[in-house]
C-alpha cells in the first residue's frame, strides 16, 4: 500500500502543472545543464556522460541519461583577448510507471574575455529543442478503483490532447573563472575558482499534455560557485562547492566538498607517468538528501559514483534509499593545435 501511494504521488507530480527540470547530484559533471557559459570555461575540450536512477526501492525508477561536449575554438592562437567556445548538451529522462519521457538537445555558444593572466569572464547562450511524451495506458487512475481494489480493465476516464509534443528552448548565463596555472599546481598550492549565474527557459515554452498554453515551463535560475584549493606541501586539496537552483516554487541548494588526494603527480617531461588522484566527498541537498561521492582521475579521464541517502519526509517509504549516479569526464588540449594531450 505504501508503494502504491508513493507511486501515485510521483506519478501525479510527473504530470503536474508545474514541471521541474532534471537534476544531478554531481552537477559539476554536467556543466551545460548548470550554465551555458561553462562551454570552454576550464578546458580546451571536454566530454561528459551522466547516468542517474532514483526511487528504485519504492516505485518504477526515474532514469536520466545525459551527455555533453564543449570545445574552445581558438585556444591555439596566442595573445588573444579571449576565446570562443561551443558545446552541445543532450539528456533523456524517463519518469514513473507512465513512462513520461523527455528528450532535449541544446547548442551552446560562449565567449570568455581574458581580464588578465588569471581572470576571465564569459557570456554564454543556448538554444535547442525538447520533446516530451508519455504512455496514457501505463498509469493507475482513481477511476480504475472498483471499490475493492485496482482493476486495469476499467476505463481511466482521462483525456489528453497530446501524448507527445515538441518545444523550443533558450537561455543565457555568465561565468567568472580564476586560475593560478599549472606552475603553482605542481607545488600543490594553486587555486581555481568558478562562479556563475544562468537563466534557462527564458521563452517559457508550453509544457502541457492537456491543452495548449495550459502549462508553461517555469524559468530556471542557476547560481553556483566551486573551487579547487591546493594545500601546499601536501598531496591533498579541497574542492568545496555550492549550487542553487530556483524554478517556480521549487528551491534546491546543494553544498559540500570533495577531499582530493594526489596519488601520482605525473611526468611533465616525458608524459610516461600519468597524473593520478582520488577524491571522496560529501554533500547535502536541502530537505532532501545527503550525498556521498567518490571519483578517480587518471590523466584526462575522471570517473565516479554518487549516492543519495534520502532524508526527506519520504523516508517512511524510501527507507533512506534515494538515487544512484554514475559520471565520466574526458578532457584534453585542443586537438587541432600542435600541443600534446594535457596531463
Amino acid at each position: 500500500m505504501k508503494k502504491l501511494i508513493f507511486s501515485a504521488i510521483v506519478g501525479v507530480a510527473s504530470l503536474g502543472v508545474f514541471a521541474q527540470d532534471v537534476h544531478f547530484s554531481s552537477m559539476d559533471f554536467s556543466p551545460l545543464t548548470l550554465n551555458p557559459a561553462m562551454a570552454g570555461a576550464n578546458y580546451d575540450l571536454q566530454a561528459n556522460v551522466n547516468y542517474r536512477t532514483q526511487w528504485n526501492s519504492v516505485a518504477t525508477p526515474f532514469q536520466t541519461i545525459a551527455a555533453s561536449a564543449d570545445m574552445r575554438l581558438n585556444s591555439n592562437k596566442r595573445n588573444t583577448s579571449g576565446h570562443l567556445a561551443a558545446g552541445i548538451n543532450f539528456f533523456n529522462d524517463r519518469a514513473g510507471q507512465e513512462r513520461i519521457t523527455t528528450n532535449n538537445v541544446n547548442i551552446s555558444l560562449a565567449y570568455h574575455l581574458k581580464m588578465n593572466q588569471n581572470n576571465t569572464i564569459g557570456l554564454g547562450i543556448y538554444s535547442g529543442f525538447g520533446q516530451r511524451s508519455f504512455d496514457p495506458n501505463g498509469g493507475m487512475w482513481g477511476s480504475q478503483y472498483n471499490g475493492m481494489n485496482y482493476d486495469a480493465e476499467l476505463p481511466s476516464g482521462e483525456t489528453f490532447n497530446n501524448a507527445s509534443f515538441s518545444m523550443f528552448d533558450a537561455g543565457a548565463g555568465l561565468v567568472y573563472t580564476y586560475s593560478e596555472g599549472e606552475s603553482r599546481m605542481r607545488s600543490n598550492d594553486g587555486l581555481r575558482i568558478n562562479a556563475g549565474f544562468a537563466a534557462y527557459h527564458v521563452n517559457r515554452p508550453d509544457y502541457s499534455f492537456i491543452s495548449d498554453g495550459a502549462e508553461q515551463l517555469y524559468m530556471r535560475f542557476s547560481a553556483f560557485a566551486n573551487a579547487s584549493i591546493g594545500i601546499g606541501s601536501t598531496n591533498m586539496s579541497l574542492e568545496p562547492a555550492i549550487y542553487t537552483q530556483f524554478q517556480g516554487p521549487a528551491l534546491e541548494i546543494l553544498m559540500g566538498t570533495d577531499y582530493r588526494i594526489l596519488i601520482n603527480e605525473g611526468s611533465k617531461r616525458t608524459g610516461n607517468v600519468k597524473r593520478t588522484s582520488i577524491a571522496i566527498g560529501g554533500f547535502y541537498r536541502n530537505q532532501d538528501a545527503v550525498v556521498a561521492r567518490i571519483s578517480m582521475s587518471y590523466d584526462g579521464l575522471t570517473g565516479g559514483f554518487a549516492y543519495d541517502f534520502n532524508v526527506s519526509s519520504l523516508t517512511v517509504v524510501s527507507k533512506a534509499r534515494g538515487g544512484a549516479e554514475f559520471f565520466l569526464r574526458w578532457t584534453m588540449e585542443n586537438p587541432f593545435s600542435a600541443t600534446r594531450a594535457r596531463i
